[in-house]
């Protein structure tokens, strides 16, 4: 069920119905969350319930059990880790690997079609699963390491799991953040409701407008076989899509805390303006929070983080941002996306250039942060090219500079760059701290609604959905 769909309006309407009635109590609060998350997950495909609810039922045993057989914790902690990572590989990874297999054994004279004796249903992407295996692992390995102690109502555990809110795209929210707080009456006043409302205006002006107005643009880009189209178009095609991901995916999250939020639950900030950074570290930083902090957490400090040599901590790194790469999406793309943010981070943390760039007067800062989008706009075009092949050519013709000016733009989409830039401007340069709008902050948003009607893009699904 997508956010921006007619259909989600009218369950929004039923479930808010039936949850400012039911949410004083525990069990009819957890039973309630539980049924109408399980009902929304359930309209892409009713047979996947039984994938989340596999998952969830196995962390849910698996914190009972470490709680009770603490002597035991690790073999339990382990059954969970590899029954999520098992689940995920099977459907998100199995195609990939038997594909890249079957290319290893044919470059040495073997050929073999493994891809075709995959089941079927291997073959179909359940959403959200890499979200919610992430999640759910994440109440695991909190048991284990005595953050939270374990819930033994599983109606409580589930109503965390499986939170439709952010259920299918983030923010990743740990037990440690929610599971206490599901535990207690949710309390909603009119400035908590006023604050959510905000929250969903703006999400979906960000995805319906702005995100959903420069895809068609981007899609026909990289859907065409034809790539000498000049330098100057695939910049622009390369901005184009950094503003797509970026404004689809944070209006997402923005919708999911807002809607939390009129449930009485606050959830993490997912993005802080991560285009505004002046060095990659901060941008990771800033950039799909709930994640990289999963990593970090989970991944790279248990590694041995930042506190070892300078060669292990580089390791680490890599590790990290490759797993993550791989977490994104089954493809070579995603991988080579990830090794060079894994590089420029290393040469980053080698050199210290952000810092250094950023003590030259008056222009530091700014010089810095035009480096580091341009190293992600790189970046970008292997995360979103179709094959290996497609990004390395378009590479190419950006770095040609032939073609002179290819005016590509429309009015439109010259009108949603400068709006995007705006909004992005607006808090680079702090003009958010100076500017009060009081009274008419009711019209702003009225207005913001409006504009969300009118200028509409076609619609879509979020591109995360797909991880």
């Amino acid at each position: 069920m997508l956010f921006n769909s007619g259909t989600f309006f009218l369950f929004l309407l039923v479930f808010f119905c039936f949850w400012n009635i039911l949410k004083h109590k525990p069990t009819s609060r957890w039973l309630t969350l539980t049924i109408f998350s399980g009902f929304f997950y359930g309209w892409w495909d009713w047979r996947f319930l039984f994938l989340i609810i596999f998952s969830g039922f196995v962390d849910y045993l698996t914190g009972l059990l470490i709680k009770q057989k603490p002597h035991h914790a690790k073999y339990f902690l382990t059954i969970s880790l590899v029954t999520n990572i098992l689940c995920l590989s099977i459907f998100k990874y199995s195609r990939f690997f038997a594909s890249s297999f079957e290319q290893a054994l044919a470059s040495i004279g073997f050929q073999v079609d493994l891809v075709a004796a995959l089941p079927t249903f291997t073959l179909i992407l359940p959403v959200g699963i890499s979200f919610y295996t992430f999640q759910s692992m994440s109440y695991s390995i909190d048991v284990y390491r005595g953050k939270i102690e374990p819930t033994r109502n599983i109606l409580h555990f589930f109503s965390f799991l499986m939170m439709f809110p952010q259920l299918v795209a983030g923010p990743i929210v740990r037990a440690s953040e929610i599971l206490e707080r599901l535990a207690q009456t949710p309390v909603t006043t009119e400035e908590s409701c006023w604050r959510g409302t905000k929250l969903v205006i703006a999400g979906y002006f960000r995805k319906v407008v702005i995100a959903d107005g420069v895809a068609p643009f981007v899609n026909k880009a990289f859907s065409s076989t034809i790539i000498d189209q000049g330098a100057s178009f695939w910049w622009l095609v390369a901005i184009a899509f950094s503003i797509q991901i970026y404004f689809d995916f944070s209006g997402y999250s923005r919708i999911a805390r807002g809607i939390a939020t009129w449930m009485g639950y606050d959830l993490p900030v997912n993005f802080n303006y991560p285009y505004t950074s002046s060095s990659l570290s901060e941008f990771w930083s800033r950039w799909h929070i709930s994640l990289s902090t999963w990593f970090r957490d989970y991944l790279y400090i248990p590694l041995g983080g930042s506190r070892a040599s300078s060669l292990r901590t580089s390791f680490n790194l890599w590790v990290t941002m490759l797993v993550s790469g791989l977490w994104h999406g089954a493809a070579w793309t995603f991988i080579v996306w990830a090794a060079i943010h894994s590089l420029l981070l290393s040469l980053e943390k080698l050199t210290n250039w952000p810092s250094l760039v950023g003590k030259v007067p008056l222009i530091g800062r700014l010089v810095a942060t035009g480096i580091t989008l341009f190293q992600v706009l790189i970046a970008w075009i292997f995360f979103r090219a179709n094959s290996f092949d497609q990004a390395i050519k378009i590479l190419e013709e950006m770095f040609s500079f032939q073609g002179g000016i290819n005016f590509v733009f429309t009015s439109h989409l010259q009108l949603l760059f400068v709006i995007a830039a705006v909004w992005e401007g607006f808090h680079y340069f702090k003009l958010s701290q100076r500017v009060r709008i009081g009274k008419l902050e009711i019209l702003f948003y009225a207005l913001i609604v409006l504009a969300t009607i009118i200028f509409r893009g076609p619609g879509g699904e979020f591109i995360y959905f797909q991880f």
